[in-house]
Protein backbone atom coordinates (compact mmCIF):
# COMPACT_ATOMS: atom_id res chain seq x y z
CA UNK A 1 0.00 0.00 0.00
CA UNK A 2 2.94 2.04 0.27
CA UNK A 3 2.96 3.58 -3.05
CA UNK A 4 -1.17 4.01 -3.53
CA UNK A 5 -3.18 7.23 -2.63
CA UNK A 6 -4.95 6.10 0.27
CA UNK A 7 -1.60 5.35 2.52
CA UNK A 8 -0.29 9.03 1.11
CA UNK A 9 -3.85 10.63 2.04
CA UNK A 10 -3.60 9.17 5.96
CA UNK A 11 0.17 10.58 5.62
CA UNK A 12 -0.99 13.74 5.02
CA UNK A 13 -4.20 13.61 7.05
CA UNK A 14 -1.39 13.15 9.86
CA UNK A 15 0.46 15.75 9.65
CA UNK A 16 -1.90 18.45 9.67
CA UNK A 17 -3.25 16.85 12.83
CA UNK A 18 -0.14 17.08 14.36
CA UNK A 19 0.29 20.38 13.34
CA UNK A 20 -2.66 21.67 14.98
CA UNK A 21 -2.82 21.86 18.47
CA UNK A 22 -5.56 19.69 20.03
CA UNK A 23 -5.13 19.91 23.95
CA UNK A 24 -7.55 18.32 25.60
CA UNK A 25 -10.48 20.22 25.71
CA UNK A 26 -9.65 22.59 23.20
CA UNK A 27 -10.03 20.28 20.22
CA UNK A 28 -11.68 21.83 17.88
CA UNK A 29 -9.13 23.18 15.39
CA UNK A 30 -7.86 19.24 14.92
CA UNK A 31 -12.18 18.62 14.26
CA UNK A 32 -12.04 20.74 11.88
CA UNK A 33 -9.15 19.27 9.64
CA UNK A 34 -10.98 16.29 10.35
CA UNK A 35 -14.22 17.62 8.98
CA UNK A 36 -12.39 18.72 5.97
CA UNK A 37 -11.00 15.48 5.06
CA UNK A 38 -14.48 13.91 5.04
CA UNK A 39 -15.39 16.47 2.81
CA UNK A 40 -12.95 15.90 0.63
CA UNK A 41 -14.31 12.38 0.12
CA UNK A 42 -17.89 13.14 -0.40
CA UNK A 43 -18.76 11.23 3.42
CA UNK A 44 -21.58 12.66 5.52
CA UNK A 45 -20.68 13.23 9.07
CA UNK A 46 -22.08 14.08 11.72
CA UNK A 47 -20.25 16.48 14.63
CA UNK A 48 -21.15 17.13 18.76
CA UNK A 49 -18.57 19.27 20.67
CA UNK A 50 -15.45 18.35 19.26
CA UNK A 51 -16.77 14.58 18.07
CA UNK A 52 -16.89 13.75 14.41
CA UNK A 53 -18.27 10.38 13.60
CA UNK A 54 -19.59 9.08 9.97
CA UNK A 55 -21.89 6.01 8.80
CA UNK A 56 -20.97 3.87 5.79
CA UNK A 57 -22.90 4.40 3.09
CA UNK A 58 -25.12 1.49 3.11
CA UNK A 59 -25.69 1.61 6.48
CA UNK A 60 -28.59 -0.81 7.40
CA UNK A 61 -30.02 -0.98 11.14
CA UNK A 62 -31.00 -4.75 10.92
CA UNK A 63 -27.35 -5.30 10.86
CA UNK A 64 -25.02 -4.98 13.64
CA UNK A 65 -22.75 -2.50 14.03
CA UNK A 66 -18.62 -2.00 14.77
CA UNK A 67 -17.42 0.76 15.94
CA UNK A 68 -14.40 2.23 14.88
CA UNK A 69 -12.62 4.97 17.57
CA UNK A 70 -9.70 6.35 18.29
CA UNK A 71 -9.09 10.23 19.44
CA UNK A 72 -7.52 13.51 18.26
CA UNK A 73 -6.92 15.27 21.46
CA UNK A 74 -3.22 15.13 23.02
CA UNK A 75 -1.29 15.91 26.10
CA UNK A 76 0.90 19.17 26.40
CA UNK A 77 4.40 18.69 25.16
CA UNK A 78 6.77 18.02 27.90
CA UNK A 79 9.90 19.87 28.70
CA UNK A 80 12.14 17.85 26.80
CA UNK A 81 11.27 18.09 23.44
CA UNK A 82 14.16 19.44 20.87
CA UNK A 83 12.29 19.69 18.39
CA UNK A 84 8.89 21.65 17.57
CA UNK A 85 5.88 19.29 19.23
CA UNK A 86 4.04 20.96 16.17
CA UNK A 87 6.32 20.77 13.73
CA UNK A 88 5.65 17.15 11.37
CA UNK A 89 9.07 15.96 10.57
CA UNK A 90 9.52 13.21 8.38
CA UNK A 91 12.67 12.01 8.97
CA UNK A 92 14.61 8.56 8.67
CA UNK A 93 11.42 6.57 7.91
CA UNK A 94 9.86 8.15 11.20
CA UNK A 95 6.99 11.27 11.49
CA UNK A 96 7.70 13.09 14.37
CA UNK A 97 5.41 15.34 16.67
CA UNK A 98 2.68 15.34 19.53
CA UNK A 99 0.43 12.46 18.93
CA UNK A 100 1.66 10.96 16.01
CA UNK A 101 1.84 7.72 17.86
CA UNK A 102 -0.90 8.57 20.61
CA UNK A 103 -2.87 8.12 18.95
CA UNK A 104 -2.64 9.82 15.68
CA UNK A 105 -1.28 6.79 13.70
CA UNK A 106 -4.06 4.67 14.89
CA UNK A 107 -6.45 7.05 13.93
CA UNK A 108 -5.85 7.92 10.61
CA UNK A 109 -5.29 4.21 9.76
CA UNK A 110 -9.06 3.63 11.08
CA UNK A 111 -10.16 6.32 9.02
CA UNK A 112 -8.14 4.97 5.92
CA UNK A 113 -9.80 1.59 6.69
CA UNK A 114 -13.26 3.17 6.93
CA UNK A 115 -13.17 4.76 3.79
CA UNK A 116 -11.70 1.58 2.23
CA UNK A 117 -15.18 -0.19 3.05
CA UNK A 118 -17.51 2.99 2.76
CA UNK A 119 -19.02 2.09 -0.35
CA UNK A 120 -19.33 -1.59 -0.16
CA UNK A 121 -22.79 -3.26 -0.47
CA UNK A 122 -24.36 -5.97 1.49
CA UNK A 123 -21.73 -6.02 4.69
CA UNK A 124 -22.67 -8.41 7.16
CA UNK A 125 -21.95 -5.33 9.60
CA UNK A 126 -22.26 -1.48 9.61
CA UNK A 127 -19.56 0.97 10.18
CA UNK A 128 -19.32 3.86 12.43
CA UNK A 129 -16.15 5.41 12.23
CA UNK A 130 -16.00 7.98 15.02
CA UNK A 131 -12.91 10.63 16.09
CA UNK A 132 -13.58 11.70 19.41
CA UNK A 133 -11.93 14.34 22.17
CA UNK A 134 -10.60 14.42 25.66
CA UNK A 135 -9.61 11.21 25.66
CA UNK A 136 -6.49 12.00 27.41
CA UNK A 137 -8.48 12.94 30.61
CA UNK A 138 -11.45 10.68 29.90
CA UNK A 139 -13.18 13.08 30.35
CA UNK A 140 -17.07 13.50 29.74
CA UNK A 141 -17.52 15.24 26.40
CA UNK A 142 -15.48 13.12 24.48
CA UNK A 143 -17.05 9.30 23.37
CA UNK A 144 -19.04 9.41 26.44
CA UNK A 145 -21.04 12.31 24.88
CA UNK A 146 -22.15 10.72 21.76
CA UNK A 147 -22.77 7.53 22.41
CA UNK A 148 -26.76 8.31 23.29
CA UNK A 149 -26.59 9.86 19.53
CA UNK A 150 -25.21 6.92 17.78
CA UNK A 151 -27.21 3.82 16.50
CA UNK A 152 -27.49 0.90 17.95
CA UNK A 153 -23.27 -0.37 18.58
CA UNK A 154 -22.55 -4.52 19.20
CA UNK A 155 -18.32 -4.03 19.05
CA UNK A 156 -15.46 -1.79 18.75
CA UNK A 157 -12.39 -1.17 17.89
CA UNK A 158 -10.29 1.27 19.72
CA UNK A 159 -7.53 2.23 17.96
CA UNK A 160 -4.48 2.85 20.67
CA UNK A 161 -0.62 1.84 20.21
CA UNK A 162 -0.55 -1.76 20.31
CA UNK A 163 2.25 -2.49 17.85
CA UNK A 164 -1.09 -3.90 16.06
CA UNK A 165 -1.30 -6.88 18.77
CA UNK A 166 -4.73 -7.40 20.20
CA UNK A 167 -5.32 -5.86 23.48
CA UNK A 168 -8.43 -8.39 24.78
CA UNK A 169 -8.57 -6.57 27.91
CA UNK A 170 -7.71 -3.58 29.39
CA UNK A 171 -7.70 -2.61 33.46
CA UNK A 172 -10.30 0.08 34.93
CA UNK A 173 -9.60 3.11 36.94
CA UNK A 174 -11.00 4.28 40.27
CA UNK A 175 -9.51 6.68 42.56
CA UNK A 176 -10.50 6.74 46.13
CA UNK A 177 -9.91 10.43 48.16
CA UNK A 178 -9.74 9.19 51.52
CA UNK A 179 -9.60 10.92 55.04
CA UNK A 180 -7.91 9.62 58.37
CA UNK A 181 -9.73 11.78 61.44
CA UNK A 182 -7.88 12.47 64.75
CA UNK A 183 -7.90 14.63 67.43
CA UNK A 184 -6.21 18.12 68.04
CA UNK A 185 -3.34 18.76 70.57
CA UNK A 186 -0.28 19.74 71.39
CA UNK A 187 2.57 18.12 69.96
CA UNK A 188 4.97 18.68 72.86
CA UNK A 189 2.35 16.60 75.69
CA UNK A 190 0.71 13.12 75.11
CA UNK A 191 -2.68 14.68 73.88
CA UNK A 192 -4.42 14.30 70.91
CA UNK A 193 -4.78 11.51 68.20
CA UNK A 194 -2.82 11.93 65.55
CA UNK A 195 -4.63 11.51 61.85
CA UNK A 196 -1.28 10.78 60.05
CA UNK A 197 -0.63 7.83 62.31
CA UNK A 198 -4.09 6.29 61.69
CA UNK A 199 -3.60 7.00 58.00
CA UNK A 200 -0.33 5.20 57.71
CA UNK A 201 -2.43 2.00 59.29
CA UNK A 202 -4.54 2.14 56.50
CA UNK A 203 -1.86 3.00 53.63
CA UNK A 204 0.13 -0.12 54.87
CA UNK A 205 -3.27 -2.18 54.34
CA UNK A 206 -3.28 -0.58 51.01
CA UNK A 207 0.61 -1.47 50.24
CA UNK A 208 0.17 -5.21 51.22
CA UNK A 209 -3.24 -6.14 50.22
CA UNK A 210 -4.37 -8.68 47.99
CA UNK A 211 -7.65 -9.08 46.68
CA UNK A 212 -8.31 -12.78 46.41
CA UNK A 213 -9.33 -13.24 42.35
CA UNK A 214 -6.68 -12.76 39.38
CA UNK A 215 -7.88 -12.15 35.95
CA UNK A 216 -6.47 -14.60 33.73
CA UNK A 217 -5.27 -11.50 31.11
CA UNK A 218 -4.86 -8.57 33.58
CA UNK A 219 -3.07 -10.13 36.85
CA UNK A 220 -3.91 -8.74 39.98
CA UNK A 221 -5.97 -5.73 40.76
CA UNK A 222 -2.93 -3.02 41.82
CA UNK A 223 -3.47 -0.06 44.24
CA UNK A 224 -0.94 2.27 44.94
CA UNK A 225 -1.13 5.26 47.59
CA UNK A 226 -0.16 8.41 45.45
CA UNK A 227 -0.83 11.55 47.41
CA UNK A 228 -0.62 12.38 51.43
CA UNK A 229 -1.27 15.77 52.99
CA UNK A 230 -2.58 17.49 56.05
CA UNK A 231 -4.22 20.82 56.34
CA UNK A 232 -2.09 21.03 59.25
CA UNK A 233 0.34 23.86 58.99
CA UNK A 234 1.63 24.21 62.41
CA UNK A 235 4.72 21.94 63.85
CA UNK A 236 3.55 22.19 67.03
CA UNK A 237 -0.09 20.75 66.85
CA UNK A 238 -1.50 17.01 66.33
CA UNK A 239 -3.09 17.18 62.94
CA UNK A 240 -6.97 16.45 62.91
CA UNK A 241 -7.35 14.96 59.86
CA UNK A 242 -4.80 13.37 56.44
CA UNK A 243 -5.81 12.92 53.09
CA UNK A 244 -4.90 10.56 51.06
CA UNK A 245 -5.17 9.13 47.43
CA UNK A 246 -4.90 5.63 46.00
CA UNK A 247 -5.24 5.24 42.38
CA UNK A 248 -7.07 1.14 41.77
CA UNK A 249 -5.88 -0.45 38.56
CA UNK A 250 -9.37 -2.88 38.54
CA UNK A 251 -9.35 -6.09 36.61
CA UNK A 252 -12.48 -7.50 34.96
CA UNK A 253 -12.97 -10.41 37.36
CA UNK A 254 -13.53 -7.27 39.76
CA UNK A 255 -16.80 -4.48 39.49
CA UNK A 256 -15.42 -0.63 40.97
CA UNK A 257 -18.69 -1.45 43.70
CA UNK A 258 -16.72 -4.78 44.83
CA UNK A 259 -13.37 -3.73 45.38
CA UNK A 260 -15.25 -0.61 47.05
CA UNK A 261 -16.79 -2.64 49.46
CA UNK A 262 -13.92 -4.95 50.62
CA UNK A 263 -11.65 -1.67 50.89
CA UNK A 264 -14.57 -0.33 53.09
CA UNK A 265 -14.35 -3.42 55.39
CA UNK A 266 -10.61 -3.45 56.49
CA UNK A 267 -9.64 0.34 56.62
CA UNK A 268 -10.78 3.61 59.55
CA UNK A 269 -10.38 6.12 56.95
CA UNK A 270 -13.73 7.76 55.13
CA UNK A 271 -13.44 6.39 51.74
CA UNK A 272 -14.99 8.57 48.68
CA UNK A 273 -14.75 7.60 44.90
CA UNK A 274 -14.31 10.32 42.55
CA UNK A 275 -15.60 8.12 39.98
CA UNK A 276 -17.13 5.14 38.90
CA UNK A 277 -17.35 5.33 35.13
CA UNK A 278 -13.84 4.36 33.95
CA UNK A 279 -14.67 0.11 34.37
CA UNK A 280 -12.51 -2.76 32.97
CA UNK A 281 -13.03 -3.51 29.96
CA UNK A 282 -12.60 -7.38 27.95
CA UNK A 283 -13.47 -8.92 24.49
CA UNK A 284 -13.67 -12.70 24.39
CA UNK A 285 -11.27 -14.27 22.63
CA UNK A 286 -13.43 -16.68 20.91
CA UNK A 287 -14.57 -13.43 19.56
CA UNK A 288 -14.78 -13.30 15.31
CA UNK A 289 -12.50 -10.09 15.60
CA UNK A 290 -10.14 -11.45 17.85
CA UNK A 291 -9.99 -14.68 15.94
CA UNK A 292 -9.77 -12.52 12.77
CA UNK A 293 -6.24 -10.55 14.21
CA UNK A 294 -5.12 -14.16 15.65
CA UNK A 295 -5.61 -15.42 11.99
CA UNK A 296 -2.95 -12.84 11.13
CA UNK A 297 -0.11 -13.59 13.53
CA UNK A 298 -1.22 -10.87 16.07
CA UNK A 299 -0.50 -11.84 19.87
CA UNK A 300 -3.08 -11.12 22.15
CA UNK A 301 -2.51 -9.62 26.01
CA UNK A 302 -4.45 -7.50 28.65
CA UNK A 303 -3.29 -4.02 28.96
CA UNK A 304 -2.46 -2.13 32.18
CA UNK A 305 -3.67 1.75 30.82
CA UNK A 306 -7.15 2.67 30.25
CA UNK A 307 -8.47 3.93 27.00
CA UNK A 308 -11.76 4.97 25.96
CA UNK A 309 -12.69 1.37 25.97
CA UNK A 310 -13.51 1.98 29.56
CA UNK A 311 -16.40 3.87 28.36
CA UNK A 312 -17.81 1.54 25.68
CA UNK A 313 -20.83 -0.33 26.65
CA UNK A 314 -19.75 -3.43 24.53
CA UNK A 315 -16.87 -5.78 23.75
CA UNK A 316 -13.94 -3.98 22.88
CA UNK A 317 -10.70 -4.48 21.19
CA UNK A 318 -7.70 -2.41 21.43
CA UNK A 319 -5.53 -2.34 18.39
CA UNK A 320 -3.38 -0.42 16.86
CA UNK A 321 -0.39 1.33 15.51
CA UNK A 322 2.62 2.31 17.19
CA UNK A 323 4.01 1.33 20.57
CA UNK A 324 2.38 2.09 23.78
CA UNK A 325 6.54 3.10 25.18
CA UNK A 326 6.57 5.97 23.06
CA UNK A 327 2.90 7.99 24.72
CA UNK A 328 3.73 10.94 26.18
CA UNK A 329 7.48 10.94 25.54
CA UNK A 330 9.88 14.14 24.38
CA UNK A 331 9.83 13.88 20.23
CA UNK A 332 7.03 10.95 19.67
CA UNK A 333 7.29 9.48 16.40
CA UNK A 334 6.07 6.92 14.80
CA UNK A 335 7.45 5.29 12.36
CA UNK A 336 5.72 5.25 8.66
CA UNK A 337 5.92 1.39 8.24
CA UNK A 338 3.75 1.48 11.53
CA UNK A 339 0.49 3.08 9.59
CA UNK A 340 1.20 1.36 6.93
CA UNK A 341 0.95 -2.21 8.79
CA UNK A 342 -1.95 -0.42 11.13
CA UNK A 343 -4.00 0.50 7.82
CA UNK A 344 -3.56 -3.44 6.18
CA UNK A 345 -4.05 -4.86 9.76
CA UNK A 346 -7.48 -3.24 10.06
CA UNK A 347 -8.44 -3.69 6.44
CA UNK A 348 -8.11 -7.38 7.30
CA UNK A 349 -9.36 -7.86 10.28
CA UNK A 350 -12.32 -6.28 9.39
CA UNK A 351 -12.75 -8.03 5.97
CA UNK A 352 -12.66 -11.48 8.08
CA UNK A 353 -15.66 -10.36 9.73
CA UNK A 354 -17.93 -7.95 7.35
Amino acid sequence: MTENKPYHDAIELLKKLVATPSFSTSEENTAAVIETFFQSKDIPFNRHLNNIWCKNKYFDAARPTLLLNSHHDTVKPNTQYSIDPFSPIQKDEKLFGLGSNDAGGCLVALITAFCYFYEMQDLKYNLIIAATAEEEISGKNGIESILSLLPKIDVAIVGEPTLTNLAIAEKGLLVLDCISTGKAGHAAREEGENAIYKAMQDISWFKSYRFSKISETLGPVKMSVTSVNTDNKAHNVVPVTCHFIVDIRVTDVYTHEEILEEIKQHVIAEVKPRSMRLRSSKIDKAHPLVLAGINLGKQTYGSPTTSDASLIPVPVLKCGPGDSARSHTADEFIYLSEIEDGINTYIKIIEQII
